[in-house]
C-alpha cells in the first residue's frame, strides 16, 4: 500500500523557518518524483517544488525560489521542504504527492501526481 505521511507544519513568525517531511511507504521516493503542492483557503492547490528523479533534479515556483529548498534522504525514504525567510502569503495547508514517472513541463502541475499525503498546515503569522 503506497502511503505519503507529511509532518512539520506550525505557526510561524515571518521571517521564521520550518523544514516538512515527507515519509513514503510502499514505493521508493528515488525512484518516485516527489513533489510538494500547498492550498490557500479559496485558492486552487499549486505547486511548491518537486524532486523528480533518481539523480535528484529540482524544480521551484518562482514564489518561493531562493527561500525553499527541496531534498531527498533515499535510507530513510523520506523527502523534505526546508522554507527559510517564510512569509504570510506561504500560509497554507502542504501537501506531498508522488507518481512514478512526471511528465515533462508537468514536475509542478498537481494534476500530474498520483499518491496524495494528507497535508499539512503551515501559518505565517505575527
Amino acid at each position: 500500500q503506497r502511503q505519503l505521511v507529511e509532518s512539520g507544519g506550525a505557526t510561524v513568525r515571518p521571517g521564521g523557518s520550518l523544514r516538512l517531511s515527507c515519509r513514503a511507504s510502499g514505493f521508493t521516493v528515488d525512484f518516485h518524483a516527489v513533489g510538494w503542492f500547498r492550498q490557500a483557503p479559496g485558492k486552487e492547490r499549486e505547486g511548491v517544488s518537486s524532486i523528480i528523479d533518481y539523480q535528484g533534479s529540482t524544480f521551484y515556483a518562482a514564489s518561493v525560489k531562493g527561500r525553499f529548498t527541496i531534498s531527498r534522504d533515499d535510507a530513510a525514504n523520506t523527502v523534505y521542504l526546508e522554507m527559510n525567510n517564510l512569509r504570510p502569503e506561504d500560509t497554507a495547508v502542504y501537501y506531498c504527492a508522488a507518481v512514478p514517472i512526471v511528465d515533462w513541463g508537468k514536475e509542478l502541475h498537481p494534476s500530474a501526481y498520483t499518491y496524495w499525503g494528507q497535508g499539512t498546515q503551515v501559518t505565517v503569522s505575527s
